[in-house]
C-alpha cells in the first residue's frame, strides 16, 4: 500500500527552554512512520511530517509522559490538555499570570520548605541533614521523575539528570544544606526562564488583541452586534470614528483617516476613502465607514502575519543548528570532565576525595548547555517578532542570517521601486490656462479605467475640478480619446496621433522629447483644432525610495534596478534615485542577470511584486516581495515588505547585522560565564550553588539580551543604525 505523506502541526504546552524542545524532538522522531519533526520553543509548535501509518494519539502521550500538554493546531486551544501538578512536569500554562503556574507552584513550595528547614535546623542541627534532605525532596523529586522519563524516551543526558546526579551526590558527601540550596537556584532559573520564553511568545501574539472581538454588520437595513470572528467574506459591516475595524476589507461608502500604528509603526494616519483597501486592528479616526469584509477571521493580515511568524521560528538558521549539534556532544562532554575532575586527582594526586568529588558536582552544574542553546533561537524569535509587528516578514532564522550577509539589492522597477500608477507631473498650457487643461482632459476621461485616465482624474479631484459630461465621447485605438464638451471639440492623446491633426512646432517637439527623455509619457490635448496643451504623467518612485537606496548605501550594498520597461524610462527613474539600470528584460533575463551577479561573488536579495519576478526572486539568495498585504506578498519569497516601503529592504538588512551581533553576544555570555565559573572552581574559591546561580544568571542574560531585539523600532528616514 502506498504511503501517504503528511504535515501535522501540534501546539506544544510548556516548552520554556531549548531543553525542552530537545526532548519532545526525539521523542516523536523516534515514533513510527515519522519522518521529521520540527520543535520551536519560541513558537509553542512542533510540525510532524509522517505517514498515513503515523499513530497520532500514540505521539501524543509520548509528549504527555514527558510533562508536556499537546494539542491539535486545528483544534480549539481549550482542548489542550493540563500538565499534571507538582509531581508532573511543572511548566505551566501560558496564559495568566506566572505566579499561578505548576512551575511557580513548586519553586514557591521548594523556597518555603528550604526557610523552614533553616529555622528548624537552629533548634535541632543534630538532625539538619535530615531537614535539609526533606527540603531538597520537594524540589528534586519531580526533576529527577523527569529525568528518569527521559532516560526511559533514550534521553539519559539532560539538564534534569545533570541536577539529580549533582545533588544526590551532594547529599552523599554530606553537603545536604547546600544541596537543597541548589535544587531551589535551580527551580528559580526555570522559573526565570518561563517568564522570559512567555513573553517572546506573547510578542507577537499580541498582535492578536489588536482585533476588536464585535462588530457592527448590517443587516436588513439595520446595524446588529455580532462576534468579529463570525464575519463573512462579502458582508457589510459599519465602522464608526474611534473604533478599531473589525476585518480586512474595502471601503464602500465614507472618506477617513486610518491610524496603521499598530501594524505599520506609521506615526502619520493614512487618509483612506471608497475603493480602498483596509486592514484588521488599524484604528478609524474622522467619521463613518461602510466596509465590505474581503477575508475570514482566520485569514486576515493579522492572523496570517502570526501564522507565518511562528512557522518561521520552527526554520533554523545555520548557527542555531551548529549550536544544536554542538549541544549534543557538550552535555556527555561535561559529564566526562566533571568524572575525571572528582576521580583524577585523589586517585593519581593524593587529593581528598570529597573535596575533589564536590569540584565534580559543581563542574556538572557549571556545564548545564541551557543558556548556550537558547542564545540563538530566543534572538531570532525577539528580531522575527520585531520585524513582523512593522511589517517585515522573513520565514524563518535562515533567512534572517543570510539577509545580514547581503551585498547586492535587485529592485523591479514598477510596483516596487515605484508605486505602479502614474501621476500627472507636468501640465503645459497653449494658449490656455493649465487649469483649463486638465479639466478639459478630465471631461473626456471621466468614464475610462485607463491608468493614465485614472492619473488625470486623480490630479482633476487634487485639484478640486469636477469632470464635466462630454457627448459623442469614444476611444480611438491607439490614438486617444475625443468628444465635445460644450461648444469645444476635444482631442487628448499620443504626439503621434496629434500631429495628424495639428503641427507641432520644433519648440512643442522639443519639449515632449525633454519630458520623454526624463520617462515621462506625454498626452497633447487638442481644442477645436488648435493646439492647446500637454500632459505628462510618470509612474513616480515611492516616497521613500530615494531614502531607502540611500539606507542601503550606507549598509555597505549597492543597488541595481532590473525592468521590462524601455531603456529610457529606466535609466531616468535609475538616475533620480542613484542606482544603476537595466531595462528591457524578460523574466528569464531578471533570473539570468541575478545568477550572474551571484556568479561574480555577491549575496544577492532580489525585490520584486511577487508575481513576474518570481523566477529571479527564487534564484536570488534571498526573495524579497514587496506587497501591500497581499496573499501574494505574504506567500511568495524569503520575506515579504507588507507596507510597500523601500526602506524596509534596509532594515531587514540593519536588523539582521542586530540580531547576529546580539547572537555572538549571548554565546560569548554563555561560554565566558562558564569558564569563569569552571576556575574558580577547579580553585576551590566557588562551589555548588555559586555554580548553579552563574548558569541561571547566563541564562537569564542571554535572554534579557535577545529580548531587547522586541524594542527595535526600524529604521529612521534620515540616516542608518549601523
Amino acid at each position: 500500500m502506498t504511503e501517504i505523506n503528511q504535515k501535522t502541526r501540534f501546539r506544544i504546552e510548556g516548552m520554556d527552554c531549548a531543553g525542552c524542545a530537545t526532548k519532545v524532538d526525539k521523542v516523536v522522531r523516534r515514533a513510527p512512520g515519522v519522518h521529521d519533526v520540527n520543535v520551536s520553543v519560541t513558537a509553542g509548535t512542533m510540525v510532524v511530517d509522517h505517514n498515513d501509518q503515523t499513530d497520532l494519539d500514540g505521539l501524543g502521550k509520548k509528549v504527555k509522559s514527558l510533562g508536556y500538554g499537546i494539542s491539535r493546531q486545528d483544534e480549539p486551544a481549550a482542548s489542550a490538555p493540563v500538565t499534571a501538578g507538582l509531581h508532573g512536569h511543572e511548566h505551566g500554562a501560558e496564559e495568566g499570570a506566572f505566579w499561578g503556574s505548576a512551575k511557580a507552584r513548586l519553586t514557591i513550595a521548594c523556597g518555603l520548605a528550604l526557610g523552614l528547614a533553616f529555622v528548624i535546623a537552629r533548634f535541632y542541627p543534630d538532625a539538619a541533614t535530615w531537614i535539609f534532605l526533606a527540603a531538597m525532596a520537594v524540589g528534586l523529586i519531580p526533576i529527577a521523575r523527569r529525568a528518569m522519563m527521559a532516560a526511559i524516551n533514550g534521553m539519559p543526558f539532560t539538564i534534569e539528570t545533570l541536577m539529580s546526579v549533582a545533588a544526590i551526590g551532594a547529599v552523599l558527601i554530606g553537603a545536604s544544606e547546600e544541596a537543597a540550596v541548589v535544587v531551589f537556584l535551580f527551580l528559580v532559573g526555570e522559573l526565570l526562564e518561563n517568564i522570559a520564553s512567555g513573553r517572546a511568545r506573547a510578542s507577537i501574539k499580541a498582535l492578536a488583541s489588536l482585533v476588536p472581538k464585535t462588530a457592527l454588520l448590517e443587516q436588513n437595513g439595520k446595524t446588529v452586534e455580532v462576534a468579529a470572528a463570525s464575519l463573512g467574506v462579502d458582508a457589510i459591516i459599519l465602522v464608526r470614528p474611534g473604533d478599531r475595524i473589525p476585518a480586512d476589507g474595502t471601503i464602500l461608502t465614507g472618506e477617513t483617516a486610518i491610524d496603521e500604528s499598530p501594524m505599520t509603526g506609521e506615526s502619520v494616519p493614512k487618509t483612506k476613502q471608497q475603493g480602498d483597501n483596509v486592514f484588521a486592528g488599524t484604528i478609524n479616526q474622522n467619521a463613518a465607514i461602510r466596509v465590505q469584509v474581503s477575508a475570514l477571521a482566520k485569514d486576515n493580515t493579522i492572523s496570517r502575519i502570526i501564522s507565518l511568524v511562528e512557522e518561521a521560528q520552527e526554520t533554523k538558521a545555520p548557527t542555531e543548528r551548529f549550536i544544536d549539534r554542538f549541544s549534543k556532544y557538550y552535555t556527555p562532554g561535561v559529564m566526562v570532565v566533571a568524572a575525571l575532575v572528582a576521580l583524577v586527582p585523589p586517585l593519581m594526586m593524593g587529593g581528598v576525595w570529597d573535596e575533589w568529588i564536590y569540584k565534580g558536582l559543581a563542574v556538572l552544574l557549571i556545564g548545564c548547555p541551557c543558556a548556550l542553546v537558547i542564545s540563538t533561537p530566543a534572538a531570532i524569535a525577539a528580531s522575527l517578532s520585531a520585524g513582523a509587528r512593522r511589517g517585515m516578514l522573513m520565514k524563518g532564522g535562515a533567512v534572517l542570517e543570510t539577509l545580514g550577509k547581503v551585498t547586492r539589492a535587485a529592485f523591479d522597477k514598477t510596483g516596487t521601486l515605484t508605486e505602479g500608477k502614474p501621476k500627472v507631473t507636468d501640465i503645459t498650457g497653449i494658449g490656455q490656462s493649465a487649469a483649463a487643461v486638465l479639466q478639459w482632459a478630465a471631461d473626456l476621461e471621466a468614464e475610462s479605467s485607463h491608468p493614465l485616465a485614472k492619473a488625470i482624474l486623480a490630479e482633476a479631484e487634487r485639484e478640486g475640478i469636477t469632470p464635466a459630461s462630454v457627448e459623442n465621447g469614444r476611444a480611438i485605438g491607439g490614438a486617444g480619446v475625443s468628444g465635445t464638451s460644450g461648444d469645444t471639440e476635444l482631442f487628448l492623446g499620443a504626439p503621434q496621433a496629434a500631429e495628424k491633426q495639428v503641427a507641432l512646432s520644433d519648440a512643442v517637439k522639443a519639449e515632449i522629447e525633454a519630458l520623454n527623455a526624463s520617462g515621462k509619457t506625454v498626452s497633447v490635448l487638442i481644442a477645436n483644432g488648435q493646439l492647446a496643451g500637454m500632459i505628462a504623467m510618470r509612474d513616480e518612485p515611492r516616497d521613500d525610495a530615494i531614502a531607502g537606496i540611500k539606507a542601503l548605501t550606507a549598509l555597505g550594498i549597492s543597488s541595481v534596478m532590473l525592468t521590462g520597461d524601455n531603456q529610457r524610462t529606466a535609466d531616468a527613474i535609475a538616475a533620480s534615485l542613484g542606482m544603476e539600470a537595466r531595462a528591457e528584460l524578460l523574466p528569464e533575463d531578471k533570473q539570468r542577470i541575478v545568477s550572474e551577479l551571484r556568479q561574480s561573488g555577491a549575496i544577492v536579495a532580489k525585490i520584486g511584486d511577487g508575481i513576474n519576478d518570481a523566477p529571479a526572486l527564487a534564484t536570488a539568495d534571498v526573495g524579497i516581495a514587496m506587497g501591500g498585504g497581499t496573499d501574494v506578498a505574504l506567500e511568495t519569497a524569503d520575506a515579504a515588505v507588507l507596507h510597500g516601503r523601500v526602506m524596509d529592504v534596509a532594515g531587514m538588512v540593519s536588523l539582521s547585522r542586530a540580531t547576529m551581533t546580539n547572537i555572538w553576544q549571548n554565546i560569548t555570555i554563555a561560554l565566558g560565564l562558564k569558564g569563569v565559573f569552571l576556575v574558580t572552581t577547579i580553585l576551590g574559591i566557588t562551589g555548588l550553588w555559586p555554580a548553579i546561580l552563574a548558569d541561571t544568571g547566563a541564562t537569564v542574560l542571554v535572554t534579557a539580551n535577545a529580548m531587547r531585539l522586541l524594542a527595535w523600532r526600524g529604521l529612521p528616514q534620515t540616516g542608518v543604525q549601523r
